[in-house]
């Protein structure tokens, strides 16, 4: 097979345009449009045509002899001028075009011209012309992808490409072949080697084809077929190999030349501004998608790479491999995946891994990053389980980006198992299909079916869910892990055939794919997994006896391959998805149009950012309460708290007493008492409720039109935990006791107004607990005889006898209008057998019970009527009530109260306004940051139609937008 002539550099081509004898010899006149000059230019192989000239002729004129002498002394003149100025001139163009070029000097290396159509000058198909034996023709490597592989390598590597071609083409290191042949050192020297020893072996397979032609024998062409197509297949795998190390050789040099391109843009060196990548874009939809539930039925039918497999099938180390990064959680046997964790790769020019909702990048180069990383991920799948779960379906979005990563989107989901074991919720195993089928069943998605290839085939189980759900094979990609371990273990490698080419299981695929993921050591790299790889495929007898097709094999190709396939599901996909949004949106806006015409469309966080600005204003209004509301406010509930107290336990038990003196030492005592122990901290608990009835009362005040219900329950719990978190001053009690038990001590009652004022307190308590008694009396006894007149009512047997018993009692103090407050013994006795003579059978207790009530109200009512004759007593008071039968001690006690119930409601309101308000503010302030962080909080306080339409019009909007832009960048990149 020949070679077509070698490409000439323009610079040659011009010197030999310039040095093109012409056919006249009289003056020319050249017209040819200049040509671009470009020491990049790549000319097709084909011979040079000449410059179209236009030939003009003067006239005619004589002389013939001295001119045509002239003319050629001229010649040699012309030709050395033009060889001086025009190497002056290639000179000075190529020095300025090595000026501009930046400094690569790291790139040695550039490919030769004819690399490019290096498949077109080598005709493979030849071997299979001249050998029809169908075991040779296996044996063989598959043409096709050579020829696919060199199409990629000229997509790598294309001047369009404008980090590759200007590295590619900087190199100045030339060489020589044995044929004198000009070529380039370095890698690309290398395969121009393996072009030639390709050549040679089609030459070889010619001769051998002659001789199977010859007139032999029949036994000397057997055997000499065998050994030569024996020779020529381990001549063509070594070639194979070597040409496979070198493609891979030149893939990282790329890869390094695109990663110092991208450090470059990052540092800003171009001046431009980086927009988000293609795959970037992509995964935002998908993140937006992962969140939004719709009720209109439109599903996320957008693709994906789902991950599925057995336990410990390896699906997570083939996963780390498409990364190029060990980055998830290890473990020997046991569950690591507890939930489904979103990767997206992309290209950048750092290999590092951030989390969606986080703003920390992890150095996958780093040892310490990649531990941690791998720590952060367990935390985040043990803290979305719940309930005891065992796996959750909650997704964790991670992002890893670095130098040469195929851009995709893949899901890892928990392995599938057969058998919950101890320490599993009861319903793992149905959790865990219940999460891979709503993953594969989005007709988009793309499911990666992990096998461990160590194992029995029969012994697999996601192969029956991924037929289920993907039964025609239409977006199934089979990939067979830990090959190596298969190889050695298995008695029978044909199962491997089997499985590679589909036959075994009655599952259908796109491809199958045989993978090597390390030796099974947790801590290899991937680097050493990825030689562990190369090595054993290389040395394999699955490939060298055709078993395997060297497409089939490595992580590499398994890459590639799941890359292309799933940036051709989104191209035939996102547009359809992004019409159905649009339609959504449209009934959505719709909807809101109908149903709230005057309202603005505010999501769930602005609607909380009201809310959160009306109860900070209502906090405020807090402060602007007057001092004398407060201890009005104050003054009243502590006197409804402690009023009973006063009167049961204080003054009715010191009215009791015979004379003055005894009275006043009963009540001090038993004010001291009341003081030490109890009233302080009432006053404290009245001064807390307070606070917290006038926040409420803030909280709950209706504004009128302004006024929106949707708050209402928002408010309430911002209120509940605000009080619930605030605490009084503990060193409030201390010095309010301090307060109270000075108010008590003073009994100087300085002028009429203060001793009417106390009259008035009196009588209006004693009024209020004479009406109290009464009502109590009334319900004991039943009706009078004008309600069960006029109002037809009756008396039960118990009240007729109660009546009874209350008319003896009665009578029974008339006789003694100064009856202790105690009913002796005798008259109990007296009581009843009066009563029993009237037939009312009565016992002790009841007369007991029914005495407490009659005699308070008779108390209370000769307490009144010595209210009456103290109104005019202030005089005698001043004397000390000196020759005075009259006996005011009693308003004494209560002005005593009085003024320290002032004193009290003065020094809670000073600390209301001066510390507690303002603590209750913090604590609001603290609650509302912390709901605003607690989205569920939100959702749960925040309810209704209305917000769930808004919520479902932002979401929709924002995915319809970042679809669109996708779409825009989607069709930028074609």
């Amino acid at each position: 097979m020949k070679f077509s002539a070698q490409r000439l550099y323009s610079l040659s081509r011009t010197i030999h345009h310039l040095n093109t004898p012409c056919i006249n010899s009289r003056r020319l006149h050249w017209n040819s449009a200049a040509r671009p000059y470009s020491t990049f230019k790549r000319f097709s192989l084909r011979t040079a045509k000449p410059l179209a000239l236009k030939v003009e002729y003067y006239p005619y004129r004589n002389f013939i002899l001295a001119r045509l002498a002239t003319r050629l002394l001229k010649i040699r003149y012309l030709v050395l001028g033009s060889a001086v100025g025009g190497g002056y001139t290639a000179k000075k163009t190529y020095d300025q075009w090595k000026e501009m070029m930046p400094d690569l000097t790291a790139y040695k290396w550039i490919i030769p011209d004819f690399i490019w159509e290096l498949d077109e000058h080598i005709n493979f198909e030849k071997f299979r012309e001249m050998f029809s034996d169908a075991e040779l023709a296996k044996l063989l490597p598959d043409f096709d992808k050579v020829g696919e592989s060199l199409n990629q390598l000229k997509s790598l590597l294309s001047p369009d490409s404008a980090e590759g071609s200007t590295a590619m083409k900087a190199s100045d290191t030339q060489g020589f072949d044995n044929n004198g042949k000009q070529y380039k050192k370095g890698v690309l020297g290398e395969l121009i080697l393996i072009q030639q020893q390709i050549q040679e072996h089609e030459e070889a397979a010619r001769r051998v084809a002659e001789q199977l032609s010859s007139g032999s024998s029949q036994q000397k062409r057997k055997v000499s077929d065998k050994d030569k197509a024996e020779q020529l297949q381990e001549e063509l795998l070594r070639t194979q190999l070597k040409y496979q190390r070198i493609l891979e050789r030149l893939e990282k040099e790329n890869k390094e030349l695109r990663k110092q391109a991208l450090q470059k843009d990052d540092k800003g060196i171009h001046l431009r501004k980086m927009k988000k990548s293609l795959i970037d874009l992509y995964s935002e939809v998908l993140d937006i998608l992962s969140d939004y539930d719709s009720n209109y039925n439109t599903q996320d039918h957008l693709p994906r790479v789902v991950v599925v497999g057995d336990q410990s099938a390896g699906k997570t180390s083939v996963l780390e491999m498409i990364a190029q990064a060990r980055i998830f959680p290890r473990g020997s046997g046991e569950m690591m995946t507890r939930a489904p964790v979103k990767v997206t790769l992309s290209e950048g020019p750092h290999h590092v891994a951030v989390f969606k909702d986080s703003s920390r990048e992890f150095d996958l180069t780093k040892d310490e990053d990649l531990a941690a990383l791998r720590n952060e991920i367990e935390i985040r799948m043990r803290s979305s389980l719940k309930d005891g779960q065992t796996v959750s379906p909650e997704t964790i979005s991670l992002s890893v980006k670095g130098p040469g990563l195929q851009r995709m989107v893949l899901v890892d989901l928990p392995g599938v198992i057969s058998t919950v074991t101890s320490g599993m919720a009861a319903d793992t195993k149905d959790v865990i299909f219940s999460i891979s089928k709503a993953y594969m069943q989005n007709p988009n998605a793309i499911i990666l079916c992990i096998q461990d290839g160590s194992v029995d085939a029969e012994r697999s189980i996601v192969t029956d869910l991924v037929s289920q759900m993907d039964p025609q094979g239409r977006r199934t990609i089979f990939v067979l892990t830990k090959v190596d371990l298969a190889e050695k273990n298995l008695a029978s490698p044909s199962r491997i055939q089997q499985i590679v080419e589909g036959k075994l299981f009655p599952m259908k695929a796109l491809g199958y794919f045989a993978v090597v993921t390390g030796r099974g050591n947790t801590n290899e790299g991937i680097d050493s997994i990825k030689d562990y790889e190369g090595d054993f495929f290389q040395n394999s007898k699955l490939l060298k006896t055709g078993m395997l097709k060297a497409h089939q094999v490595t992580t590499k190709n398994l890459s590639l391959a799941v890359s292309d396939c799933f940036w051709k599901m989104v191209r035939e996909s996102v547009e359809q998805q992004a019409d159905a949004f649009k339609a959504t949106r449209f009934n959505l806006e719709t909807e809101w149009k109908n149903n709230y015409p005057r309202l603005r469309e505010l999501d769930r966080n602005e609607l909380y950012e009201k809310a959160k600005n009306e109860i900070l204003d209502e906090v405020i209004s807090l402060s602007q309460v007057t001092p004398k509301h407060w201890e009005e406010i104050l003054q009243r509930k502590l006197w409804e708290r402690v009023s009973t107290h006063v009167l049961e336990n204080i003054y009715l038990p010191a009215a009791q007493s015979e004379n003055s003196g005894t009275f006043n030492t009963t009540v001090d005592i038993k004010l001291k008492q009341w003081t030490d122990k109890q009233l302080p901290h009432k006053a404290v608990e009245v001064a807390w409720e307070t606070l917290e009835d006038e926040f409420a009362r803030f909280m709950s005040e209706r504004k009128g039109k302004d006024h929106d219900d949707i708050f209402d329950k928002l408010k309430q719990a911002v209120k509940d935990e605000s009080i619930k978190r605030h605490k009084w001053n503990e060193q409030a009690e201390d010095s309010l006791r301090v307060i109270q038990h000075n108010a008590l001590e003073d009994r100087s009652i300085s002028d009429k107004q203060q001793w009417d004022a106390a009259i008035h307190f009196l009588e209006e308590t004693l009024q209020a607990r004479l009406r109290d008694t009464e009502s109590i009396i009334h319900d004991m006894v039943g009706p009078n005889w004008q309600e069960r007149w006029f109002y037809w009512k009756s008396r039960s047997q118990e009240q007729h006898i109660r009546n009874e018993t209350k008319s003896e009692l009665e009578r029974l103090l008339k006789i003694n209008e100064d009856h202790t407050a105690y009913l002796a013994n005798d008259e109990v006795t007296t009581v009843r057998k009066n009563l029993e003579a009237k037939n009312v059978d009565v016992d002790t207790i009841l007369i007991k019970d029914t005495w407490h009530q009659v005699y308070r109200k008779h108390f209370l009512k000769k307490s009144l009527n010595h209210c009456n004759l103290c109104r005019r007593g202030f005089h005698y008071y001043q004397r000390h009530f000196v020759d005075s039968e009259l006996d005011c001690n009693n308003v004494i006690l209560f002005w005593r109260i009085q003024r320290m119930l002032a004193i009290t409601a003065n020094t809670l309101r000073q600390q209301l306004t001066n510390t507690e308000v303002r603590r209750l503010e913090k604590n609001v302030k603290e609650v509302l940051e912390d709901f605003a962080e607690d989205d569920a909080k939100k959702v749960q306080l925040l309810t209704g139609r209305r917000v769930q339409l808004a919520e479902d019009l932002k979401r929709v909007r924002e995915i319809q937008e970042k679809l669109e832009a996708f779409i825009e960048a989607l069709h930028q990149e074609k």
